[in-house]
């Protein structure tokens, strides 16, 4: 690392103390802009790189909520509204027990230049609660997101910071956050929140968004090599909504998805995974993976297994951050894996995206391979501003434009800076770059 650069990332450090994950995203940014710096040394002058790691708002709150039961319950929410030069900040709320102030930081700070890569007038944000919607009700979810957006509201703005769904935050969590954003504020602004449903101002595509642009990322680093997806043997962790849509755009393209999973363990399909039946089991009936058995005698279920160990040509990490670790990768490429595509946020260690640097295999990070999520919020903030509504279709395209636009100037950056075929480095400094000259444009800020 740069020495300036080592120096601001101590200071970080001390000013972020036990936010291991803030520290692993912005560590993972400072490694790549040595030559940034030493091609435009007047942004460390007017200090960039030290406003962009300090969010601009930190918002944190209690939730109180109460249970079936009667029951009282607390949980703690944030909203950290990272930077809007480019635009309003744009992000998801996560559910999960996990999250914390460290996680949306990290959240929020990947956003920053993901949001930045798609080209599109929106800033980074994230949020979420560590309520964990598992084993809830729906009476129960109902309260929790009242009650959250009770606080929540007057943060938000279609100018100002529009939420939209991650773990644990789907349709029906974002209706309820809606309706009672509708009902304080006695305003219909479907602008505020995205991941709508389709009848009250969502966006078709915007639930197959991050998935699909993860497999049109993978297909752009595949043609940049004179190679396709077709007939490609897949693995896709996880089985929520970006892995079932990775596995869907998977199978359009001609690869065959052999592999997915949940907490509990992995189902493995040699003929190729059936995604009528993992919808079934995983969105109607809310149930483990391994009731794909029931339905598919001839595929094999290993209980708490390693999705990594599997062979492949193709890896597409979607469950969640640092899934992925050095050990993993090196049986990724001893397997003879070819291309590894992130649809969640930071799922590989730093460890694991040294071996597959190392390795020189196509390497997507997923500040820019699962852009495709909050780029289709854009189209639906686009939609919802001018009250309209397009086809399935019509998004679509929109979306793989903007994957295939994301891998060139990806791609292109790399080159221009001295590390062809690198897309952490592509991602990294082109978003940082587009977001440094907006702050710089904009004076003290």
């Amino acid at each position: 690392m740069d020495q300036k650069l080592d120096g601001i990332y101590q200071e970080v450090l001390h000013r972020n103390p036990g936010e291991v994950e803030f520290h692993q995203a912005v560590l993972e940014v400072f490694e790549t802009l040595g030559p940034v710096m030493a091609k435009y040394p007047h942004f460390a002058d007017i200090k960039i790189i030290q406003r962009i790691c300090e969010p601009e708002r930190q918002i944190i709150f209690r939730v109180p909520w109460q249970d079936d039961t009667g029951e009282i319950h607390i949980n703690r929410a944030f909203r950290v509204e990272f930077n809007s030069a480019l635009g309003p900040y744009k992000g998801g709320l996560r559910f999960h027990p996990s999250v914390y102030l460290g996680i949306i930081k990290f959240l929020g700070f990947e956003q920053v230049f993901k949001n930045a890569l798609t080209g599109m007038p929106i800033g980074g944000g994230k949020g979420g609660s560590d309520f964990d919607p598992k084993g809830k009700s729906d009476s129960e979810i109902m309260r929790f997101c009242q009650s959250l957006m009770t606080e929540l509201y007057r943060h938000l703005g279609e100018h100002t910071d529009v939420p939209a769904g991650d773990i644990g935050v789907g349709g029906r969590e974002i209706g309820y956050m809606f309706g009672q954003y509708k009902r304080i504020t006695n305003r219909y602004e479907s602008g505020i929140l995205t991941g709508k449903g389709l009848e009250w101002g969502g966006s078709l595509v915007r639930t197959e968004a991050t998935g699909y642009g993860a497999v049109f990322f993978t297909q752009e680093m595949l043609k940049a090599r004179g190679d396709s997806l077709e007939d490609k043997k897949v693995v896709v962790s996880g089985s929520g909504n970006v892995a079932i849509y990775a596995i869907e755009k998977a199978h359009e393209l001609g690869a065959i998805v052999i592999a997915c999973s949940d907490s509990s363990g992995i189902i493995v399909h040699e003929k190729g995974i059936d995604l009528d039946t993992v919808k079934r089991i995983k969105e109607v009936e809310r149930r483990r993976i391994s009731a794909y058995l029931e339905f598919h005698k001839d595929a094999r279920y290993v209980e708490g297994g390693n999705i990594w160990d599997i062979p492949c040509d193709v890896a597409l990490p979607c469950a969640t951050q640092n899934e992925l670790n050095g050990k993993d990768a090196r049986t990724l490429v001893k397997n003879g894996c070819i291309a590894v595509a992130e649809g969640a946020n930071m799922p590989t260690t730093p460890e694991g995206i040294q071996v597959f640097q190392d390795a020189k295999l196509a390497y997507g990070p997923g500040k820019a391979a699962n852009a495709g999520g909050v780029a289709t919020s854009a189209l639906e903030m686009q939609q919802n501003a001018s009250r309209d509504s397009w086809s399935f279709d019509y998004t679509q395209v929109r979306l793989q434009d903007i994957m295939i636009n994301i891998h060139k100037n990806c791609f292109e950056t790399a080159e221009e800076f001295g590390s062809p075929g690198n897309y952490v480095v592509g991602a990294n400094i082109n978003g940082f770059i587009r977001v440094a000259r907006a702050m710089e444009a904009m004076g003290l800020i």
